[in-house]
């Protein structure tokens, strides 16, 4: 179905549905894995509704996308506009959790976040994100991760979907930048709460298919508890300076948006923030100076982006 056509919606929509909006291109090497994961949430299959927008894949994606769900459109040009056609014109749910197609979800991810969403009466939540892979880069982008939880680094992905829709969902106008920009509007309407994962039943994973992926990219699942886990097993140096670099060239629309002086932008392009203080809040400094080895792998990282971005301004 062309993204144009006037889509009819369910008017009898189950009070607690959730809508699980996938964006994708070209993505036949990861989508089953992604999907595979929803299936196998324990929240009631008949509430969730899983949603794959599509930009003009040259592969199989949508081919395998649609042996999961009949809800595979069309849409483009950039994510933020995926996501939006997904959420405004499609989804049905009370609830709204945007994914890319390199994500798995644990099991009972979708469950808690909805019991959690309810008992603290807030917006949205945080879903932290462990990074998949065994090479050093990989290890490095785990650890780095592993400290924007919950940060102005961080974007709520688990939203309410009245919510989403009185911030207007993304501006398509950034690429990028969406992200931050969509949490920020989320953030000035009410409290967005950090998913805890703190339920016991998060260990038994004996029926999980896709635990042995994840044991396979390095990660033992039994550890965490409602997650994201996002598969960067791939990874290549070169390939994700080029990516960052491509995003960074919608940073100045992002920035004259809010302006410079903005605290949260401070804190996400400024050098202090992305260099220091977000790996030392909080009691975190002892987590950074017990693994000297990801340390310098990771400044090298965040020096090259910022190169990068700094590169791209001047050109």
């Amino acid at each position: 179905m062309e993204s144009k056509d006037k889509i009819k919606r369910n008017k009898e929509i189950p009070f607690d549905l959730v809508s699980v909006v996938v964006t994708t291109k070209n993505e036949e090497k990861n989508i089953a894995n992604c999907l595979q994961s929803i299936m196998e949430q324990t929240y009631p299959e008949k509430l969730i509704e899983t949603i794959v927008i599509d930009n003009q894949s040259a592969d199989g994606t949508k081919d395998i996308a649609r042996k999961y769900t009949d809800k595979v459109f069309d849409k483009g040009p950039e994510r933020s506009a995926q996501r939006n056609f997904g959420i405004f014109s499609i989804a049905n749910g009370a609830y709204i959790l945007f994914l890319d197609a390199d994500m798995i979800l644990s099991p009972y991810l979708v469950a808690h976040c909805v019991d959690q969403i309810k008992a603290e009466n807030c917006l949205g939540l945080y879903i932290p994100e462990i990074i998949l892979g065994r090479s050093y880069w990989c290890r490095v982008r785990r650890f780095e991760r592993s400290f924007y939880d919950g940060t102005v680094i961080d974007v709520a992905r688990f939203v309410r979907k009245d919510a989403f829709e009185r911030v207007k969902g993304f501006d398509e106008s950034l690429s990028g930048p969406e992200d931050w920009d969509f949490d920020k509007k989320l953030r000035s309407l009410g409290t967005v709460g950090l998913a805890d994962g703190t339920s016991d039943d998060n260990t038994d994973l004996s029926q999980w298919k896709q635990a042995g992926l994840v044991s396979g990219l390095g990660v033992d699942p039994s550890k965490y508890g409602d997650v994201i886990f996002h598969n960067e097993s791939g990874f290549n140096l070169k390939t994700y300076i080029r990516k960052k670099g491509y995003y960074a060239h919608d940073m100045d629309l992002y920035i004259a948006k809010w302006g410079r002086k903005d605290s949260d932008i401070i804190c996400q392009l400024g050098f202090w923030y992305r260099f220091i203080g977000v790996f030392f809040e909080q009691g975190k400094w002892k987590k950074f100076i017990a693994h000297p080895d990801l340390d310098i792998g990771m400044y090298l990282l965040r020096f090259l982006v910022g190169f990068r971005y700094l590169l791209i301004k001047k050109l």
